[in-house]
């Protein structure tokens, strides 16, 4: 097994973030391209605690060499299941993924947190923590040395894939915060009148 960890801090609120999180797939964000689909599966809240919980599945295109999906007999189509809690009383959205194409031949376990930045409340100027987290397993058998240059090369990947992801949300965060204070201007502008 291999770890792929990474934590920033995005100059955003908690309420900016958790809220363009819904639209982090969308076409503002030129990096998630490959996502083809996300089907919301189930959103429930829970009436005792007011967290929200959500399943989502998401569909990709991947870019696999052609041998692979030869030797494993895939497509280029690939489906990642994710459960979200998003909790406004800790102010906290936490999503665990993990992919179930190819499951059987590589497991990929992912874990994001966004909570506010500790700084926030002491300076006055927001920000939001990410906390990501993934194990990575490569489950073929056979020679070790082989398992682990998967796991390797998946983890080189995923890095790869995490930075493509990030710029893509600041992106979204950036149009949110621009489209969402053009709408409150027009809305004061509106009661004004």
């Amino acid at each position: 097994m291999r770890v792929y960890s990474y934590d920033c801090t995005f100059d955003y609120s908690w309420e900016e973030v958790s809220t363009a999180n819904w639209r982090k797939y969308c076409p503002w964000n030129k990096s998630s391209s490959h996502v083809v689909a996300v089907d919301t599966l189930s959103r429930v809240v829970d009436p005792s605690t007011g967290i929200l919980r959500t399943e989502r599945l998401i569909t990709c295109t991947q870019t696999a060499p052609a041998w692979v999906l030869a030797l494993l007999g895939g497509s280029t189509t690939s489906h990642v299941y994710e459960t979200s809690y998003v909790s406004p009383t800790t102010k906290s959205v936490t999503m665990c993924s993990t992919n179930l194409t190819w499951n059987n031949v590589l497991s990929v376990r992912e874990t994001v947190v966004y909570k506010p930045h500790m700084t926030s409340s002491t300076t006055g100027h927001e920000r939001t923590e990410l906390n990501q987290y993934a194990e990575i397993t490569a489950l073929c058998g056979g020679i070790k040395k082989v398992k682990s240059k998967i796991e390797e090369a998946s983890v080189e990947r995923f890095e790869q894939n995490a930075q493509r992801g990030r710029e893509g949300f600041e992106t979204v965060l950036e149009m949110s915060r621009r489209v969402f204070g053009e709408e409150r201007e027009q809305q004061r502008k509106a009661q004004l009148a």
